[in-house]
Protein backbone atom coordinates (compact mmCIF):
# COMPACT_ATOMS: atom_id res chain seq x y z
CA UNK A 1 0.00 0.00 0.00
CA UNK A 2 1.23 3.47 -0.81
CA UNK A 3 1.46 5.82 2.14
CA UNK A 4 0.79 9.46 1.35
CA UNK A 5 2.19 11.78 4.02
CA UNK A 6 1.06 15.26 4.89
CA UNK A 7 2.24 17.88 2.47
CA UNK A 8 3.12 20.21 5.35
CA UNK A 9 5.58 17.66 6.71
CA UNK A 10 7.47 17.53 3.46
CA UNK A 11 7.44 21.29 3.16
CA UNK A 12 9.18 21.39 6.52
CA UNK A 13 11.68 18.80 5.33
CA UNK A 14 12.36 20.67 2.09
CA UNK A 15 11.09 17.90 -0.18
CA UNK A 16 8.71 20.02 -2.26
CA UNK A 17 9.88 21.01 -5.71
CA UNK A 18 9.50 24.51 -7.11
CA UNK A 19 6.42 23.27 -8.96
CA UNK A 20 4.74 22.05 -5.80
CA UNK A 21 5.30 18.38 -6.53
CA UNK A 22 6.49 15.92 -3.92
CA UNK A 23 9.93 14.66 -4.84
CA UNK A 24 10.18 10.88 -5.08
CA UNK A 25 11.40 8.13 -7.32
CA UNK A 26 8.65 5.60 -7.92
CA UNK A 27 10.42 3.00 -10.05
CA UNK A 28 13.11 0.48 -9.29
CA UNK A 29 13.76 -0.33 -12.93
CA UNK A 30 16.53 -2.66 -14.04
CA UNK A 31 17.65 -1.79 -17.57
CA UNK A 32 19.57 -4.13 -19.86
CA UNK A 33 20.60 -3.48 -23.45
CA UNK A 34 21.78 -6.16 -25.85
CA UNK A 35 23.34 -5.09 -29.14
CA UNK A 36 25.07 -8.30 -30.17
CA UNK A 37 23.48 -8.26 -33.62
CA UNK A 38 24.97 -4.87 -34.43
CA UNK A 39 28.50 -5.27 -35.77
CA UNK A 40 31.30 -2.78 -36.29
CA UNK A 41 29.86 -0.07 -34.08
CA UNK A 42 31.21 1.92 -31.17
CA UNK A 43 30.32 -0.38 -28.25
CA UNK A 44 30.72 2.41 -25.74
CA UNK A 45 27.57 4.08 -27.03
CA UNK A 46 25.46 1.15 -25.83
CA UNK A 47 26.90 1.37 -22.33
CA UNK A 48 26.15 5.08 -22.24
CA UNK A 49 22.66 4.43 -23.61
CA UNK A 50 21.96 1.86 -20.91
CA UNK A 51 23.12 4.22 -18.18
CA UNK A 52 21.07 7.13 -19.55
CA UNK A 53 17.91 5.04 -19.80
CA UNK A 54 18.46 3.64 -16.30
CA UNK A 55 18.83 7.12 -14.84
CA UNK A 56 15.84 8.42 -16.80
CA UNK A 57 13.54 5.66 -15.56
CA UNK A 58 14.71 5.65 -11.95
CA UNK A 59 15.51 9.30 -11.26
CA UNK A 60 12.50 10.91 -12.93
CA UNK A 61 9.58 11.98 -10.74
CA UNK A 62 6.51 10.43 -12.38
CA UNK A 63 3.79 11.19 -9.80
CA UNK A 64 2.90 13.57 -6.97
CA UNK A 65 3.03 10.72 -4.45
CA UNK A 66 5.80 9.81 -2.05
CA UNK A 67 7.29 6.32 -2.12
CA UNK A 68 9.68 4.97 0.45
CA UNK A 69 12.70 3.12 -0.93
CA UNK A 70 11.06 -0.24 -0.10
CA UNK A 71 7.82 0.75 -1.85
CA UNK A 72 9.37 1.48 -5.23
CA UNK A 73 7.86 -0.54 -8.06
CA UNK A 74 10.10 -3.36 -9.32
CA UNK A 75 10.29 -3.62 -13.09
CA UNK A 76 12.66 -4.70 -15.84
CA UNK A 77 13.30 -3.14 -19.21
CA UNK A 78 15.10 -5.44 -21.65
CA UNK A 79 16.14 -3.77 -24.91
CA UNK A 80 17.37 -5.92 -27.78
CA UNK A 81 18.84 -3.84 -30.59
CA UNK A 82 18.89 -5.65 -33.92
CA UNK A 83 19.75 -2.92 -36.46
CA UNK A 84 21.64 0.35 -36.62
CA UNK A 85 19.91 2.34 -39.34
CA UNK A 86 22.25 5.32 -39.21
CA UNK A 87 24.87 6.82 -36.93
CA UNK A 88 22.23 7.65 -34.31
CA UNK A 89 19.15 5.59 -35.26
CA UNK A 90 18.40 2.10 -33.96
CA UNK A 91 15.75 -0.58 -34.30
CA UNK A 92 14.88 -3.52 -32.06
CA UNK A 93 12.50 -4.68 -29.37
CA UNK A 94 11.77 -3.60 -25.83
CA UNK A 95 10.42 -6.01 -23.21
CA UNK A 96 8.65 -4.67 -20.13
CA UNK A 97 8.31 -6.78 -17.00
CA UNK A 98 6.45 -5.67 -13.87
CA UNK A 99 6.37 -7.42 -10.50
CA UNK A 100 4.27 -6.80 -7.41
CA UNK A 101 5.05 -8.04 -3.88
CA UNK A 102 2.34 -10.19 -2.30
CA UNK A 103 1.28 -9.00 1.15
CA UNK A 104 3.02 -10.62 4.10
CA UNK A 105 5.17 -12.90 1.91
CA UNK A 106 8.49 -12.79 0.08
CA UNK A 107 6.78 -13.73 -3.19
CA UNK A 108 6.61 -11.31 -6.14
CA UNK A 109 3.85 -11.80 -8.68
CA UNK A 110 4.44 -10.97 -12.35
CA UNK A 111 1.82 -8.49 -13.55
CA UNK A 112 3.15 -7.65 -16.99
CA UNK A 113 5.58 -9.35 -19.35
CA UNK A 114 5.18 -7.62 -22.67
CA UNK A 115 7.38 -7.41 -25.77
CA UNK A 116 7.06 -4.36 -28.00
CA UNK A 117 8.39 -5.23 -31.45
CA UNK A 118 7.95 -1.70 -32.84
CA UNK A 119 10.89 -0.02 -31.13
CA UNK A 120 12.77 2.43 -33.35
CA UNK A 121 14.48 5.56 -32.06
CA UNK A 122 17.32 8.03 -32.33
CA UNK A 123 19.93 8.31 -29.61
CA UNK A 124 22.77 10.82 -29.47
CA UNK A 125 25.39 9.97 -26.89
CA UNK A 126 25.56 12.44 -23.96
CA UNK A 127 22.41 14.27 -25.11
CA UNK A 128 20.05 14.57 -22.11
CA UNK A 129 16.80 12.59 -22.15
CA UNK A 130 14.08 15.11 -21.34
CA UNK A 131 10.36 14.36 -21.18
CA UNK A 132 7.58 16.87 -21.77
CA UNK A 133 4.07 15.39 -21.38
CA UNK A 134 2.67 18.12 -23.60
CA UNK A 135 4.81 17.51 -26.67
CA UNK A 136 6.59 14.83 -28.68
CA UNK A 137 10.36 15.30 -28.50
CA UNK A 138 11.74 11.92 -29.45
CA UNK A 139 10.61 8.34 -29.89
CA UNK A 140 13.02 7.06 -27.23
CA UNK A 141 11.85 9.42 -24.50
CA UNK A 142 8.19 8.96 -25.43
CA UNK A 143 8.42 5.14 -25.38
CA UNK A 144 10.20 5.15 -22.02
CA UNK A 145 7.72 7.57 -20.45
CA UNK A 146 4.78 5.71 -21.96
CA UNK A 147 5.82 2.45 -20.30
CA UNK A 148 6.62 4.21 -17.03
CA UNK A 149 2.99 5.35 -16.85
CA UNK A 150 1.61 1.98 -17.96
CA UNK A 151 3.65 0.36 -15.17
CA UNK A 152 2.34 2.89 -12.65
CA UNK A 153 -1.23 2.43 -13.86
CA UNK A 154 -1.22 -1.35 -13.56
CA UNK A 155 0.45 -1.21 -10.15
CA UNK A 156 -2.08 1.32 -8.84
CA UNK A 157 -4.96 -0.70 -10.32
CA UNK A 158 -3.83 -3.61 -8.16
CA UNK A 159 -4.18 -1.57 -4.96
CA UNK A 160 -7.51 0.17 -5.61
CA UNK A 161 -10.29 -0.23 -8.22
CA UNK A 162 -9.45 1.91 -11.26
CA UNK A 163 -6.57 3.42 -9.28
CA UNK A 164 -4.36 3.74 -12.34
CA UNK A 165 -6.63 5.87 -14.52
CA UNK A 166 -4.70 9.12 -14.12
CA UNK A 167 -1.50 7.43 -15.29
CA UNK A 168 -3.18 5.76 -18.25
CA UNK A 169 -4.46 9.18 -19.28
CA UNK A 170 -0.91 10.51 -19.41
CA UNK A 171 0.18 7.48 -21.46
CA UNK A 172 -2.75 8.15 -23.79
CA UNK A 173 -1.60 11.75 -24.19
CA UNK A 174 1.89 10.52 -25.09
CA UNK A 175 0.34 8.38 -27.84
CA UNK A 176 -1.73 11.31 -29.09
CA UNK A 177 1.33 13.56 -29.23
CA UNK A 178 3.18 10.90 -31.27
CA UNK A 179 0.59 10.46 -34.04
CA UNK A 180 2.74 12.39 -36.52
CA UNK A 181 5.93 10.57 -35.57
CA UNK A 182 7.73 8.63 -38.30
CA UNK A 183 8.66 5.79 -35.92
CA UNK A 184 6.25 2.81 -35.66
CA UNK A 185 4.10 1.65 -32.75
CA UNK A 186 2.03 4.78 -32.15
CA UNK A 187 -0.71 4.44 -34.74
CA UNK A 188 -3.70 2.04 -34.91
CA UNK A 189 -2.38 0.17 -37.95
CA UNK A 190 1.23 -0.27 -36.78
CA UNK A 191 2.43 -3.77 -35.94
CA UNK A 192 0.89 -7.21 -36.19
CA UNK A 193 -2.67 -7.95 -34.99
CA UNK A 194 -2.99 -4.57 -33.29
CA UNK A 195 -0.19 -5.40 -30.85
CA UNK A 196 1.18 -1.93 -30.31
CA UNK A 197 1.24 0.97 -27.86
CA UNK A 198 -1.84 2.61 -29.36
CA UNK A 199 -4.09 -0.40 -28.75
CA UNK A 200 -2.67 -1.26 -25.35
CA UNK A 201 -3.59 2.10 -23.84
CA UNK A 202 -6.86 2.25 -25.78
CA UNK A 203 -7.97 -1.05 -24.23
CA UNK A 204 -6.83 -0.02 -20.75
CA UNK A 205 -9.10 3.04 -20.91
CA UNK A 206 -12.00 1.44 -22.82
CA UNK A 207 -15.07 0.86 -20.61
CA UNK A 208 -15.79 -2.33 -22.55
CA UNK A 209 -12.54 -3.74 -21.11
CA UNK A 210 -13.13 -2.43 -17.61
CA UNK A 211 -13.53 -5.99 -16.33
CA UNK A 212 -9.85 -6.60 -17.08
CA UNK A 213 -8.84 -3.83 -14.70
CA UNK A 214 -11.27 -5.07 -12.08
CA UNK A 215 -9.65 -8.49 -12.44
CA UNK A 216 -6.25 -6.95 -11.68
CA UNK A 217 -7.57 -5.51 -8.41
CA UNK A 218 -9.58 -8.52 -7.25
CA UNK A 219 -6.89 -11.02 -8.23
CA UNK A 220 -4.16 -9.19 -6.33
CA UNK A 221 -5.90 -7.55 -3.36
CA UNK A 222 -8.63 -10.12 -2.66
CA UNK A 223 -6.71 -13.11 -3.96
CA UNK A 224 -2.93 -13.12 -3.71
CA UNK A 225 -2.77 -10.71 -0.76
CA UNK A 226 -4.95 -13.11 1.27
CA UNK A 227 -2.97 -16.24 0.46
CA UNK A 228 -0.96 -16.11 3.66
CA UNK A 229 -3.99 -15.67 5.95
CA UNK A 230 -6.51 -17.94 4.21
CA UNK A 231 -5.56 -20.00 1.15
CA UNK A 232 -9.08 -21.42 0.52
CA UNK A 233 -10.67 -17.95 0.63
CA UNK A 234 -7.94 -16.52 -1.59
CA UNK A 235 -8.42 -19.23 -4.23
CA UNK A 236 -12.18 -18.70 -4.20
CA UNK A 237 -11.67 -14.98 -4.74
CA UNK A 238 -9.26 -15.62 -7.61
CA UNK A 239 -11.85 -17.82 -9.34
CA UNK A 240 -14.38 -15.00 -8.97
CA UNK A 241 -11.86 -12.47 -10.30
CA UNK A 242 -11.48 -14.58 -13.46
CA UNK A 243 -15.18 -14.11 -14.11
CA UNK A 244 -14.43 -10.44 -14.85
CA UNK A 245 -12.22 -11.60 -17.73
CA UNK A 246 -14.87 -14.09 -18.77
CA UNK A 247 -17.43 -11.30 -18.98
CA UNK A 248 -15.19 -9.20 -21.22
CA UNK A 249 -14.34 -12.20 -23.38
CA UNK A 250 -18.00 -13.04 -23.91
CA UNK A 251 -18.92 -9.46 -24.78
CA UNK A 252 -16.10 -9.02 -27.29
CA UNK A 253 -14.77 -12.40 -28.47
CA UNK A 254 -12.91 -10.89 -31.44
CA UNK A 255 -9.39 -11.74 -32.64
CA UNK A 256 -8.00 -8.64 -30.94
CA UNK A 257 -8.71 -9.35 -27.28
CA UNK A 258 -5.38 -7.69 -26.75
CA UNK A 259 -5.50 -6.70 -23.09
CA UNK A 260 -6.83 -10.08 -21.91
CA UNK A 261 -4.03 -11.83 -23.81
CA UNK A 262 -1.36 -9.63 -22.24
CA UNK A 263 -2.64 -10.13 -18.69
CA UNK A 264 -3.04 -13.90 -19.06
CA UNK A 265 0.42 -14.24 -20.61
CA UNK A 266 1.83 -13.00 -17.30
CA UNK A 267 -0.52 -15.05 -15.09
CA UNK A 268 -0.95 -18.47 -16.72
CA UNK A 269 1.94 -20.25 -14.98
CA UNK A 270 1.02 -18.67 -11.65
CA UNK A 271 -2.58 -19.85 -11.99
CA UNK A 272 -1.40 -23.40 -12.62
CA UNK A 273 0.71 -23.27 -9.45
CA UNK A 274 -2.09 -21.82 -7.34
CA UNK A 275 -4.78 -24.29 -8.33
CA UNK A 276 -2.75 -27.47 -8.66
CA UNK A 277 -3.37 -28.09 -4.95
CA UNK A 278 -7.05 -27.03 -4.98
CA UNK A 279 -10.02 -29.32 -4.40
CA UNK A 280 -11.37 -31.18 -7.48
CA UNK A 281 -14.53 -29.05 -7.77
CA UNK A 282 -12.52 -25.84 -7.63
CA UNK A 283 -10.04 -27.16 -10.18
CA UNK A 284 -12.86 -27.98 -12.55
CA UNK A 285 -14.38 -24.50 -12.19
CA UNK A 286 -11.17 -22.61 -12.80
CA UNK A 287 -10.06 -24.80 -15.73
CA UNK A 288 -13.45 -24.36 -17.40
CA UNK A 289 -13.08 -20.57 -17.23
CA UNK A 290 -9.44 -20.57 -18.32
CA UNK A 291 -10.05 -22.88 -21.27
CA UNK A 292 -12.75 -20.51 -22.48
CA UNK A 293 -10.87 -17.21 -22.15
CA UNK A 294 -7.39 -18.52 -22.97
CA UNK A 295 -7.87 -21.43 -25.40
CA UNK A 296 -4.28 -21.24 -26.61
CA UNK A 297 -3.07 -22.51 -23.23
CA UNK A 298 -5.50 -25.40 -22.76
CA UNK A 299 -2.66 -27.91 -22.56
CA UNK A 300 -1.02 -25.90 -19.80
CA UNK A 301 -4.23 -25.69 -17.78
CA UNK A 302 -4.71 -29.45 -17.98
CA UNK A 303 -1.82 -29.65 -15.51
CA UNK A 304 -4.18 -28.26 -12.88
CA UNK A 305 -6.52 -31.26 -13.24
CA UNK A 306 -3.65 -33.71 -13.40
CA UNK A 307 -1.96 -32.45 -10.23
CA UNK A 308 -2.34 -34.29 -6.93
CA UNK A 309 -5.34 -33.41 -4.81
CA UNK A 310 -4.79 -31.66 -1.45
Amino acid sequence: MRYYLLKGLFLAMGLISCRGQLLSQELNCNVQISAQKIQGSNRQVFETMQRDIYEFMNNSVWTNNVFSYAERIDCNMLINLTEQLSADEFRGTIQIQLRRPVFNTTYNSTMLNFVDNNFQFRYVEFQPLEFDPNSYRSSLVSVLAYYAYVILGIDYDSFSPDGGTEFYRIAEKIVTNAQNASEPGWKPYDGSRNRNRYWLIKNLLDDEYKGVRRFIYDYDRNGLDRMESSMPEARTNIVESLRHLQGVYRNRPDPYMYLIQIILESKSDELVNIFSSAFPEEKARVVEILNEIDPGNKTKYQKILAANQP
